[in-house]
């Protein structure tokens, strides 16, 4: 594959995925505590805090993805952010992303945000392509193939020691 088509294409990926999480974290923030309520409500110990650290990694995912810069390391804030929303809320409603009602409640399944974390993954290990400040830095192979690997199982265990910590759902 011409080296052109390789950088388009992680350009176009790193561009949709952050454009994807700025835009959640920019609603996250504006809506702070609509948001903190629904992060207690599904059982967060800390939400405010979860809240937070919610937007804060969104918004700063989001925006290093699309400039190109520490691009697996917002790659790994990408997985850790999908594996606790997968195992929170939408592991229970099965894999299709189409909604129904639960208990009054309209669930949805963890497709989308599987995508959101294989193609994050995907992104952590190709790196940036050329065509970003990563590259421009001279750090893009610094943090591709096997770093990019170990820093998105790092982001894996984050979102495990933070489930562990502070969510404590409601026994049903």
């Amino acid at each position: 594959m011409p080296d052109d088509a390789f950088n388009l294409g992680m350009l176009i990926l790193r561009v949709g995925v952050g454009l994807v999480f700025l835009a959640h974290g920019v609603k996250h923030a504006r809506s702070r505590e609509k948001t903190t309520n629904w992060f207690a409500s599904i059982g967060f110990k800390y939400a405010p805090f979860q809240w937070l650290m919610s937007t804060a990694t969104e918004i700063g995912a989001g925006l290093l993805l699309i400039l190109g810069l520490l691009t697996s390391v917002a790659a790994a804030g990408v997985v850790s952010v999908m594996l606790v929303a997968f195992w929170t809320v939408h592991r229970a409603a099965g894999f299709f992303i189409t909604a129904f009602m639960k208990e009054g409640v309209e669930v949805e399944g963890w497709e989308y945000v599987f995508t959101l974390a294989f193609t994050a993954t995907a992104i952590a290990i190709a790196g940036p392509g050329d065509w970003s400040i990563d590259e421009s830095l001279n750090i893009a192979h610094d943090l591709d193939a096997w770093v990019g690997v170990v820093l998105v199982a790092g982001g894996a265990v984050m979102a495990a020691a933070e489930i562990a910590a502070f969510w404590r759902p409601q026994k049903t």
